[in-house]
C-alpha cells in the first residue's frame, strides 16, 4: 500500500530526496518518455529540488508532438473537403502544419467541418447520426488510446456504418526507443517508461532496454511519490552497475499487459512504416488497419498518400522530442512561440515539453 501510505505525506518525500542525494555521486542522464510523466515532473517542480547532477530530460512521449508537420499538412488538406466531418481530440486543434497559423482551429473558422470528441465512439454515434457526412476520426496516440480507435473501428464493421473512418496517426512506442538509442547524439543512462503504455503493453515489453542496451529502466506512475521512487530506483541500479527492468507501478501494470486490450489491436490493427517528428521514418512503428478493415481507412478511402518526409519549419520540436535540446534553448521558445500562437507541438500539447516548460519552469529559471 505504498501509494496510500507513503506518496502524500511530506516526510516520505522528504526521506526519498535524502536517499537519492545519497546515491546521486555522480552525472545522470534520465529520460521520461511519456508526456504525462513530463507535465507531472513540471507541475511538482521535481528537476528543481534533485540533485544538480541528475538530470531529467524529456523522451518522444507525446503523440501530438511526433506527429511531423507534413501530416498534419495532410490532415487539413482533408479537412477542406466539403462532404467530410473531421473529428478529434482537443490538442490537435492548435497544432500548426508547414504553414504558421494554419491549423484545424483556423479551418474551421473558415467553415471546415471540425469536431472536437472525447472519444472515438463519440465519432462513430456522429456518424450514425448524420448518414449524410463522411466522418473522420484522427486517430492519434501510442498503445495506451489505441485500443479504444480499433475498437471504435471494429464497431464501425459490425453495425455497418459506412460513412465513418479513421486516419490512422497511431504510433508504436518501443520501434521508435529502438531509434532513438541507435542514434550517436543521443545520450541517455536511464529512463522513466511510460506508466500508460505499460498498462497496455505490460511492463515485461520494456526489457529490451537492460538486456540490449545496458539501460537501467523504471515502469513509473504518475504521482509525485513515483517519480521520486523511479528516480531513487534508476540510481541504485547505476551505483550497483546492474540496469535492470523494475516495475514501480505495481497497482496498474502487470508484466503481461491488458490481454483484452492487445487481443483489439492484434484483430484489427497491424505495424507499418510511420514518420515520427525529429526521429524520421522508422519501420514498424505505425499502426494501420489492416486489410479486412480497409472500407474504414480515411487514408484509402479519400486517396492519401503515406508520408515519408517532413517538411522544414522553424520549429526545434523535433530536438526537443529526441533530449537534444531543453526547451528553453530553442530560439523561438516564449517569443514568436507561445502558447497562444505556437510555431510547434510541443508548445500546444497538453503533454508537451515545452508547454510544460513555459507553465511550469519561466519563474524558475
Amino acid at each position: 500500500m505504498r501509494f496510500d501510505a507513503e506518496f502524500h505525506r511530506p516526510e516520505g518525500a522528504d526521506k526519498l530526496l535524502n536517499a537519492i542525494r545519497e546515491l546521486a555521486v555522480s552525472p545522470v542522464r534520465i529520460m521520461e518518455v511519456c508526456g504525462t510523466h513530463t507535465m507531472a515532473i513540471a507541475k511538482s517542480g521535481l528537476r528543481q529540488v534533485l540533485p544538480e547532477n541528475v538530470k531529467l530530460i524529456s523522451g518522444p512521449g507525446c503523440p501530438v508532438c511526433v506527429t511531423p508537420a507534413a501530416e498534419i499538412d495532410q490532415v487539413l488538406e482533408l479537412s477542406s473537403r466539403p462532404e467530410v466531418t473531421l473529428t478529434t481530440y482537443g490538442d490537435l486543434m492548435r497544432v500548426p502544419g508547414s504553414v504558421r497559423g494554419d491549423d484545424l482551429r483556423r479551418r474551421k473558422a473558415l467553415g471546415a467541418d471540425v469536431r472536437v470528441v472525447y472519444s472515438p465512439m463519440d465519432a462513430l454515434e456522429i456518424a450514425k447520426r448524420e448518414p449524410e457526412r463522411q466522418v473522420v476520426f484522427l486517430g492519434v496516440g501510442f498503445e495506451t488510446t489505441a485500443p479504444g480507435t480499433a475498437l471504435a473501428v471494429l464497431e464501425a464493421s459490425e453495425q455497418g456504418v459506412e460513412n465513418f473512418s479513421m486516419l490512422s496517426l497511431l504510433k508504436r512506442t518501443m520501434p521508435a526507443l529502438r531509434a532513438l538509442m541507435a542514434r550517436e547524439d543521443v545520450a541517455i543512462d536511464a529512463l522513466i517508461c511510460p506508466g500508460h503504455v505499460a498498462v497496455i503493453l505490460g511492463s515485461d515489453a520494456f526489457a529490451f532496454l537492460p538486456e540490449e542496451y545496458g539501460l537501467a529502466a523504471v515502469v513509473s506512475g504518475f504521482e509525485t511519490g513515483d517519480l521520486l521512487y523511479a528516480v531513487h530506483a534508476l540510481l541504485r541500479q547505476k551505483k550497483e552497475n546492474a540496469p535492470r527492468l523494475e516495475n514501480e507501478y505495481t497497482r496498474a501494470v502487470t508484466p503481461e499487459g491488458n490481454p483484452a486490450a492487445l487481443a483489439v489491436l492484434e484483430q484489427v490493427l497491424e505495424p507499418r512504416a510511420a514518420l515520427w517528428r525529429g526521429l524520421g521514418l522508422i519501420p514498424e512503428s505505425g499502426m494501420a488497419l489492416k486489410e479486412e478493415f480497409a472500407h474504414w481507412d480515411a487514408a484509402k478511402r479519400f486517396g492519401l498518400t503515406p508520408v515519408e518526409r517532413d517538411v522544414p519549419t522553424p520549429c526545434r520540436c523535433g530536438d526537443v522530442i529526441c533530449g537534444l535540446i531543453e526547451p528553453t534553448q530553442c530560439p523561438l521558445f516564449g517569443k514568436v512561440c507561445t502558447p497562444e500562437e505556437p510555431t510547434g507541438p510541443c508548445m500546444v500539447s497538453g503533454e508537451g515539453a515545452c508547454a510544460a516548460a513555459y507553465h511550469y519552469g519561466r519563474k524558475l529559471l
